[in-house]
């Protein structure tokens, strides 16, 4: 998230009605689809189908939850022509509340990523539509009965002050809709050790922001060098212990996000000596691979192979296995610009996506055949090595929501979509 973005929205406000269903006790329910709900929402999101994911990215939850927001199983009418099964789980609810409920419902858990999700990207042009409508993450943890989150930039912001890491501060305030992505098999250990880790980091973030932690506005100079310790999560991991290491870091969200969830195996009162030490401690363990730009999954690869930074929506279109021609007309919808609509990102995005929009001419042959045949397929891989030659390994914000687009069964996967929360 660019610190220049920023969204005014006004104040919500609770019906007599919604406050007496919120004290009443939760019912039982289950993500359900309904065909009069699935239009209300997909009029409601107005999103292109590839902001949206497959079945198989979804995680594994309990047949009933207890909540009193709506649970919807959410079918892009795209999808729905195709025969596939594409789309989004939302939970649709009201601010107030919010955080405690998503905690007492077990539908956001510690270690959790929360990716802003920006439905008017959708369309715009090619640096928007491949980041999928992602702009910024946070990180989530359960205390007390409530979520709280951590996010760069650690200032009032984003995490605020006092109880205003409850989902609540100014950023969170502003936006309507957060995808909720979850590493895979995080122990109760592990969980209880980024509590630490984030509870001592907000607590500390008034006097180690911007002066020890700073924010890193350009998200092609990650910290991370393939073949090099990553020292910086030792650095994020001695300030949040106060031993006050020399220098300072500048880190872009996901980068701080990626970097805590690298922290989950070590505790932080047991393992404070092995930070002052040298080399980064043992039991620093990245959680995900940090990408390529381009993978080799979809460019006629195995099942084994690993999605790239850019791979997102043409993952989703694959997932469709539409006609060749109805394919190719979606696949050139993403690269196309909309002038009209580029004027509603903020300024940081805009400057971006517009000073990449025509190095995205390779991607586009990229994508068409990459989902082509034996040779186009073969011509993708050549083209993809070339792009890959000049980005970095990286852990963008939608990293984590293309992680999850891998099989289920592929050894580099990590992460599960988990559902997307509707703030009305």
């Amino acid at each position: 998230m660019l610190k220049t973005a920023k969204v005014t929205l006004g104040a919500s406000v609770l019906s007599l009605a919604y406050l007496a269903l919120a004290t009443a006790p939760l019912a039982a329910k289950d993500f359900e689809f309904d065909p009069k709900t699935n239009r209300e929402m997909a009029r409601k999101l107005a999103i292109p189908v590839y902001f949206t994911v497959p079945d198989s990215a979804r995680a594994r939850l309990p047949r009933t939850m207890s909540t009193p927001d709506r649970l919807i199983d959410f079918r892009h009418p795209d999808a729905l022509k195709a025969g596939a099964k594409v789309g989004l789980r939302l939970i649709v609810g009201k601010r107030e509340g919010l955080a405690r409920r998503l905690a007492k419902s077990g539908l956001v858990q510690t270690g959790d990523l929360l990716l802003t999700f920006r439905p008017d990207w959708g369309g715009v042009g090619a640096y928007p539509n491949v980041q999928m409508g992602i702009s910024h993450t946070g990180l989530a943890y359960v205390k007390d009965g409530t979520v709280h989150n951590i996010d760069n930039p650690l200032d009032g912001e984003f995490i605020g002050g006092g109880r205003q890491t409850e989902l609540n501060s100014e950023f969170y305030q502003s936006i309507n809709l957060i995808h909720i992505v979850r590493p895979r098999d995080l122990t109760d250990w592990e969980r209880a050790n980024l509590v630490e880790w984030a509870t001592r980091l907000n607590a500390l973030a008034k006097r180690v922001y911007p002066s020890q932690i700073d924010f890193n506005q350009d998200y092609n100079n990650p910290k991370f060098r393939p073949g090099q310790p990553p020292l910086f999560v030792k650095q994020v991991g001695q300030i949040a212990l106060g031993q006050n290491p020399p220098g300072k870091i500048d880190m872009y969200c996901s980068e701080l996000a990626w970097s805590l969830l690298a922290l989950r195996a070590c505790d932080p009162d047991q393992n404070q000596n092995a930070f002052r030490g040298s080399g980064v401690p043992e039991c620093v363990k990245p959680v995900m691979q940090p990408m390529r730009a381009t993978g080799s999954y979809l460019a006629g690869s195995n099942r084994n192979g690993y999605t790239g930074l850019a791979d997102g929506p043409l993952a989703v279109v694959a997932a469709l296995r539409l006609p060749p021609d109805q394919r190719e007309r979606m696949l050139k919808s993403i690269f196309t610009a909309d002038a009209a609509g580029m004027a509603k990102l903020s300024v940081g995005h805009r400057e971006i996506a517009e000073a990449m929009q025509e190095k995205f001419a390779k991607l586009e042959v990229y994508y068409r055949d990459a989902v082509g045949g034996l040779w186009s397929t073969i011509k993708a891989r050549a083209i993809g090595a070339a792009i890959n030659q000049a980005i970095p390994d990286n852990y963008s914000p939608t990293s984590y929501l293309i992680n999850t687009l891998l099989p289920p069964d592929n050894p580099k996967r990590t992460m599960d979509y988990v559902a997307t929360i509707v703030i009305e």
